[in-house]
Formats: structure tokens, sequence, C-alpha cells
């Protein structure tokens, strides 16, 4: 009985005795997003920013992931975070039409060498108020892109236009499907999450994703035709409440300021390069037939075309008084910076 007194004495004492090393939650950040928990792009960049995040404010923050569109759904997630459904989210700007018209000025064809490069231009353009109005309605955190997105397809090479034609092509975005019927084929939208099954169904041929994508999502397990081109890429934004950002001291914002931005805009960047690489080399070690297009979207069998949806995509945000040509030129001439070592 003594011991047992003794022992717990000593116990009790002990933990006084612990250094407070971390407080409890303040705010606890439910972060919604489409990738599979167990892909490198949740791991390296979400999970690592919420870890980030934690240990800067001792704890004080803690960001709860919800990958794989269990809070949210991907089309739906921007919305989310505006009427505080979710406090944050990472998302495709794309996949809500019409909203971020200047932010998709970087899904035209050729606009993006790699990931890196196309963060830095995203950020940067945000950065110096080009697109940031778009946001006005959330609080950004950091922008990015995947590297070049290309045609992956199950049962035909395409190694030119002319073999799209008539073939059903999952297109993340309306830009993305603008290019691909120009190109004579049927864009068909969904989800990332649903391609897999549906190419496995027959319901589309093929799919335009970065090599990044068709890891992470398994597509490689049903298309084994690729054809590079640098057909597009995409942008993504991290971004949480208004509120919920204006409601947090001024040192827990500061938390958050710090992990926002083109340190993080590139770190998620060079998370998809990797991938990319990746994605590639799994193609290559089971044998997929891979078609690499000379000078991509400057061969001429397809500049045309792809040159021609450009002119007109930005043509028609100029009509509603948008500075497209503007922003188009600007992200041209960051992309040479972005692109340097």
């Amino acid at each position: 009985m003594i011991h047992d007194i003794a022992r717990k004495l000593a116990l009790c004492l002990a933990v006084i005795a612990m250094p407070l090393t971390s407080q409890a939650a303040e705010y606890t950040l439910r972060f919604a997003h489409l990738w599979p928990e167990s892909s490198a792009t949740n791991q390296e960049v979400y999970q690592a920013w919420a870890a980030a995040v934690a240990a800067d404010s001792n704890g004080r923050i803690q960001v709860q992931i919800y990958p794989s569109q269990t809070l949210a759904k991907a089309t739906a997630s921007y919305q989310a975070v505006t009427s505080r459904d979710v406090d944050m989210t990472a998302t495709v700007q794309g996949f809500t039409a019409h909203r971020f018209p200047l932010t998709q000025v970087i899904e035209l064809p050729g606009m993006v060498p790699s990931a890196v490069a196309g963060s830095c231009v995203l950020q940067s353009l945000y950065d110096e108020g080009l697109i940031s109005g778009e946001y006005h309605d959330t609080h950004v955190l950091f922008l990015f892109s995947h590297g070049p997105g290309h045609l992956h397809t199950a049962r035909k090479l395409v190694a030119q236009p002319a073999d799209l034609v008539g073939l059903r092509i999952r297109r993340p975005t309306t830009v993305v499907g603008t290019l691909l019927e120009a190109l004579g084929a049927k864009p068909v939208g969904m989800p990332t999450a649903e391609i897999f099954p549906s190419l496995e169904r027959a319901v589309i041929d093929g799919a335009t994703l970065p090599w990044e994508g068709v890891h992470a999502f398994r597509i490689h397990e049903l298309a084994r035709y690729h054809t590079e081109v640098d057909l597009y890429a995409l942008a993504f934004v991290v971004t949480m409440n208004k509120d919920v950002y204006a409601s947090m001291p001024d040192d827990l914002r500061a938390v958050l300021d710090k992990h926002s931005g083109q340190t993080w805009a590139i770190r998620a960047g060079q998370s998809f390069d990797a991938q990319d690489q990746a994605g590639r080399a799994v193609a290559v070690k089971n044998g997929h037939t891979i078609v690499t297009v000379e000078g991509g979207t400057q061969h001429p069998a397809w500049h045309e075309v792809l040159a021609g949806t450009t002119d007109e995509y930005l043509a028609e945000l100029e009509g509603q008084g948008l500075p497209a040509r503007a922003v188009y030129e600007r992200a041209r001439a960051l992309g040479s910076v972005c692109a340097s070592p």
C-alpha cells in the first residue's frame, strides 16, 4: 500500500516536472483535398505543411487532413471553404468553371516546362496582383501547378492529332476540353478519381494527365499508350476560409504567413516533378509505348490548332474586359525566369 502511494506520488511529480514543450490546440483546421491518402502529394506537401504549421505554432494549430474527397467533393471544395463547410482545401481552380479565367491562362499549351516553373509563375502572378482578385473570397496560402500534362490511352496510340479524332478523352477543365475538341477528340469531364473505373468500363478511351497523376491514380494499369506533347498544366490553390484566418491572433496568423507563398509553391512543384519522373519510370519498366512529340506544342502537326485555341481563349477573355493577353505575356516572361536554375 505504502509502495503504491509512493509510486503514484513519484509519477505525479515526474509529470509536473516535464517541460511544457507544446500547448493544446487552439485551432483545428479541417483540410479537404482530392488526392489519395497514400499519394506522395498528400504526404510530401499537405501532411508536411500541416506538420510544419503545428511545430511552428507549438501545437496551437492542428491540421486534420481529409484526403480522397472524404469531406468535400473535388468539384465543390473551393465553395466548401467559402461556406465554411471545411476550413481549407487544396483544389483545382478549373474545377469551378469560369471562376478563375486569368489563373487558367497557365493551362494553355506549352506554358509549363516543369511543375517548379509553373508553380513559380502562378505564385508570382498572384504576388504581383495580376490574378489575386479572383480569390477575394478566401485567404490564399500558396498556388502551384503540376508538370506538363500529356495524353494517355488504353487501346490506341496517338502519334498525331488525326489519331485523336473520335476518341473519348477525359478532360480536367473546360479550357483543356476546348483544346481536345479542336484536335478532334470528344472531351469528357470527370474528376481524377473517376478515370480508372471509366477506363475499365471503356466509358472513355483515354485521359489527359501529368505522369504524376498516371501513377497516383493507377491509370498506368489500364493505359499503356502515352503521348508526351506538353498539352497543358493545371493550376492548384491551397486556401482557407477568410473568417477563420481573421479570427486567429497575430502570432498564429504569422505562422500561417510564414508557411505561405513562393517557398511552399516551389516545394509543391518539386514534389510533382519528382513524381512525374517516378510515374514515367513505371511506364517504361512495364514496357508501355511512349511517343515524345518533337518540339511538343511547337511541332507543325500540333501547333496550328493549339495556337488557334490559345488565341481564341485570350480573345474571349479580352471581350469580357479581362486583361488576358497582359497576364499571358507576363506568364510567358516569368516562365523564362522561373525555369532558370
